[in-house]
């Protein structure tokens, strides 16, 4: 809804709540009139149920009020003797409505005094568990996230099993655009593996359903700091098609608040012109420095001296090991389609003489048999840094390690276009938009601005021979209404990033990592291979230098504070 609309919706809410408790402020010796009057109705309602005035703030943050709406129905009615267990579910399951009856049908009298106090144990729990959650959801949607690494897009600077704490504020915390959601969850609920919110979106023509009519449009409180470039970021997954994280569904499409959170490195900030050469980013024609902490790592060529053994495999890590490298006869390139099946399969070529030619990729046994290659059995691919290439190069029966970068370019990279190709070690250049800035728009350039003109930006676009139609009208150059990053993971041949789905708008960032406070190795492998890197424990994400744990500054804190609970204790039992 836009703002009208919200203006008119709450209007609204305000005349149901008029109608069915007018007679109850009456009651409690206020005016009718007062239970007309938005937000002052409010804080009218809470000195009547006897609570805190600051509850008011609570019914306007999404989310929350969702929590807070049922205490309320449930406060109020008490407040007039209405204390049973069956008149508390009423309430709930009615939506509130349960209060038309008690204001015009039961005689009740209204309970200045009330105890406010639960009169058993369970009711303190519950009271409890309710007050418990609404602290959390407000600290989890504006404050701090809880987040745990899931991919090794960032590997070596954030490893799968890192749980981290998100800071929601440094970049300005997102208020939350869908307002019918399950707290504390974010696109599914636990257990039952359901959708926890309410919203639709059309696959294909990005229309909403009567559903998103309840959406707040994208607000965002002040920001401490704006995205550096080479920062680390969370943000919602542009592409996302995923229902439940890891089950790729194919259409689904979801609020922009509850697609699946990413985390990579902005590589590009609005205003950058930004392009990949040999597997190096460039920003305006300059190679980029990444910070100290930062460990870029890609797939270089392994040849040994003897046929690839479990010495060497254990060496480079087994785990780094990202495959062969094909021995192709150069009478085999000369078939039909040899070129255009190389191009396909995405193989690179490694090196050559005038018989064979060395090639390097995913090959099916299929592929190999038509273009007769074979396995060359000491030489494969294998994930590293630089800095370990350099280190590996000296060690016994390795002969040599080059860098391998993919350099044939295809339409599988970001816009899946014919006129702008690229591979994930070569790309671009492009530039990455910023708000209030207008370029020149023709067909050819379309594709790389179609999505954030249609999808992310909200606009209709019609193509017609060389005319392009925005909203109706013919034009020839397009503004951007919000700013847009480049992201990309560490892991640069482990990483599907904006490379393959381009953009990420500012409407869709989270926030900042900024602390490891648990790592866990082996986190997807069964609990019984879990190993804490106690290294990790408690260190910062960002810094110069080498992570270092504060986990013994805390134990040792910890240890304080039970000291001296402890004392304290002892000398209010003497006293």
């Amino acid at each position: 809804m836009n703002g009208t609309q919200w203006v008119i919706f709450i209007l609204i809410i305000q005349v149901i709540h008029f109608l069915g408790t007018w007679k109850l402020y009456v009651k409690a010796g206020r005016k009718a009139w007062e239970a007309a009057i938005p937000i002052y109705n409010a804080i009218v309602l809470m000195q009547i149920i006897n609570r805190p005035k600051w509850w008011v703030i609570l019914l306007f943050i999404p989310i929350i009020n969702l929590l807070m709406f049922p205490v309320i129905w449930v406060e109020t009615i008490r407040s007039y003797g209405k204390n049973n267990l069956i008149d508390t579910w009423l309430v709930i399951l009615s939506l509130g409505f349960y209060t038309y009856y008690v204001n015009y049908a039961l005689d009740v009298t209204y309970i200045e005094d009330r105890n406010i106090h639960p009169k058993t144990g369970l009711g303190e729990w519950i009271s409890s568990i309710v007050f418990a959650i609404v602290a959390a959801t407000l600290v989890h949607t504006y404050f701090m996230q809880p987040y745990v690494i899931p991919t090794p897009s960032l590997e070596k600077t954030l490893l799968v099993g890192d749980f981290l704490f998100v800071s929601k504020f440094h970049y300005g915390a997102r208020v939350p655009m869908t307002t019918v959601a399950a707290p504390m969850v974010h696109d599914t609920i636990p257990v039952l593996k359901t959708r926890s919110y309410m919203a639709d979106v059309d696959p294909e023509t990005y229309k909403t359903s009567w559903k998103n009519k309840l959406q707040l449009p994208y607000l965002r409180f002040p920001a401490l700091q704006k995205i550096k470039r080479n920062d680390i970021v969370v943000f919602s997954w542009p592409a996302d098609t995923v229902y439940r994280f890891f089950q790729i569904s194919k259409g689904v499409r979801k609020p922009i608040d509850k697609k699946s959170n990413y985390v990579k490195r902005c590589v590009g900030i609005p205003g950058d012109s930004l392009s990949i050469v040999n597997g190096y980013v460039h920003i305006n024609g300059e190679k980029t420095v990444l910070p100290g902490r930062a460990k870029v790592l890609s797939m270089h060529t392994v040849t040994t001296k003897e046929p690839l053994n479990n010495a060497v495999i254990n060496i480079l890590g087994r785990g780094n090991y990202m495959g062969n490298v094909v021995s192709i006869p150069q009478e085999a390139l000369k078939k039909e389609n040899a070129e255009e099946l190389i191009n396909r399969l995405n193989l690179n070529k490694i090196k050559e003489d005038t018989i064979t030619a060395y090639y390097a990729g995913a090959i099916n046994q299929r592929a190999k048999t038509y273009l007769q290659a074979t396995d060359v059995d000491n030489m494969s691919l294998f994930n590293m840094t630089e800095e370990e290439a350099d280190l590996y190069r000296k060690q016994a029966g390795i002969t040599s390690i080059h860098k391998f970068g993919f350099s044939n370019r295809n339409t599988e990279t970001f816009p899946q276009d014919s006129e702008h190709t690229g591979t994930t070690d070569n790309f671009g250049p492009i530039y990455i938009p910023k708000k209030g800035t207008t370029i020149p728009l023709n067909v050819s350039a379309l594709p790389l601005y179609k999505k954030i003109i249609q999808e992310y930006e909200g606009n209709s676009l019609s193509v017609s021979g060389n005319q392009i139609t925005i909203n109706n009208e013919v034009v020839d150059s397009y503004t951007f209404k919000q700013d847009y990053y480049w992201m990309m993971g560490d892991n640069r041949h482990r990483s599907e990033d904006s490379r393959f789905w381009g953009y990420v708008p500012e409407d869709h960032i989270v926030g900042k990592p900024v602390f490891i406070w648990m790592s866990i190795d082996g986190i997807n492998d069964g609990i019984g291979n879990w190993k804490i890197r106690w290294d990790r424990l408690f260190t910062t994400v960002g810094g110069d230098g080498e992570p270092k744990s504060y986990f013994k500054y805390f134990l040792f804190l910890l240890a304080g504070y039970f000291v001296f609970d402890h004392f304290r204790k002892k000398k209010a039992k003497k006293s």
